[in-house]
């Protein structure tokens, strides 16, 4: 594939946990354990490729109201997956960045969180973002209270397009070429809604847990093959 037209940022709103693991009669947990798998796998896919970010909707600001067995198990899912993947991402250069409102775990996990990020911070090879309790209308409003709470002076001074992106989560790192959604679905469920403005859109019919390289590969293909326009001619 030539890598002048591979995306420099790829998103992915990792859909149908909960339906692989209830077409194969197990609980929705075992879903969510795979899709782990699946994550694995394509960041260590990108990395290969030498693509230098990776975002992922992990739990967003709405899955709150899930049961409170299945928040739960989620909660304990991201720590345990700290635990085993932190030395593995350090050892292969993998800068992890956890994105949201982070305010609202649990000491305990908001701890584990920020000691990922700083072990991790001088990791160059592949950015790897994982959105937590986020929205994109939940990020929008806080960019722009931060816009609001900086502003000491010039108080009625216009908000311009680069204030609000330079307080964005994501103000770092370029916006994503390519967004994947998993499970048929086509929609963008409140992900990014600021950065994937002129972002191509892919969709499968595959579920976020049989998601893996073959699947990667497909996508990037697709992409290759569009003509990014920008909204000109």
């Amino acid at each position: 594939m030539d890598p002048a037209k591979l995306p420099q940022h790829i998103a992915i709103i990792m859909d149908g946990n909960g339906r692989w693991a209830k077409q194969r009669k197990l609980p929705r947990a075992a879903g969510h354990k795979e899709g782990v798998e699946s994550l694995r796998h394509v960041l260590q896919a990108c990395g290969e490729l030498g693509i230098k970010y990776l975002t992922v909707y992990a739990f967003s600001t709405e899955n709150w109201g899930r049961p409170q067995e299945e928040v739960d198990f989620l909660m304990g899912l991201f720590s345990f997956a700290i635990d085993r993947e932190i030395n593995s991402l350090v050892k292969n250069q993998v800068r992890l960045q956890f994105l949201g409102r982070l305010a609202d775990f649990s000491p305990q996990l908001k701890k584990k969180m920020h000691d990922a990020m700083e072990k991790t911070k001088q990791g160059g090879r592949i950015t790897l973002n994982v959105m937590v309790n986020y929205g994109g209308r939940a990020e929008l409003i806080d960019a722009v209270n931060e816009i609001i709470e900086h502003r000491t002076q010039n108080a009625n001074q216009r908000i311009e397009e680069q204030d609000i992106q330079a307080h964005l989560y994501t103000r770092d790192i370029p916006d994503p070429d390519l967004v994947i959604r998993t499970a048929s679905e086509f929609r963008v469920s409140n992900f990014l809604l600021w950065q994937i403005a002129y972002a191509e859109i892919y969709v499968t019919p595959v579920l976020w847990p049989d998601f893996r390289r073959e699947q990667l590969l497909a996508a990037l293909n697709d992409f290759s093959k569009r003509e990014r326009r920008f909204g000109k001619l």
